[in-house]
């Protein structure tokens, strides 16, 4: 189990996540953070600095935000728009920047 972003990041991006999270997993798209699945340990640092509570257990994600459990996969596992390859395992967050896209479900989120 790994902790995923859910809905309530869109359009937010508060970022107070990523100075806590001691991996460097969360990276940045253009609406919303993604948490790199495979590298998250479950530590739970970015879940209580996040200030709209977008930040959850996968299991745990409320109910009709399903999909950004997926969504959060996706960010790392298949080419971005604009993209020829999957970001992947590029390393921390810190050392790729704000990758400025997102998955289409994400690009497309109506609120």
């Amino acid at each position: 189990m790994t902790f995923v972003i859910g809905a309530d990041c869109v359009d937010v991006l508060d970022r107070a996540c990523i100075e806590e999270c001691p991996l460097d997993c969360i990276f940045i798209g253009e609406r919303m953070a993604y948490i790199q699945p495979d590298v998250c340990v479950d530590c739970a640092a970015c879940e209580p600095v996040c200030p709209v509570e977008a930040i959850h257990y996968e299991d745990d994600i409320p109910s009709g935000q399903e999909q950004f459990v997926v969504e959060n996969a996706r960010f790392f596992s298949e080419p971005l728009p604009g993209r020829a390859a999957p970001l992947g395992h590029p390393g921390g967050a810190t050392v790729v920047g704000a990758v400025g896209v997102d998955t289409d479900y994400v690009r497309e989120y109506q609120r």
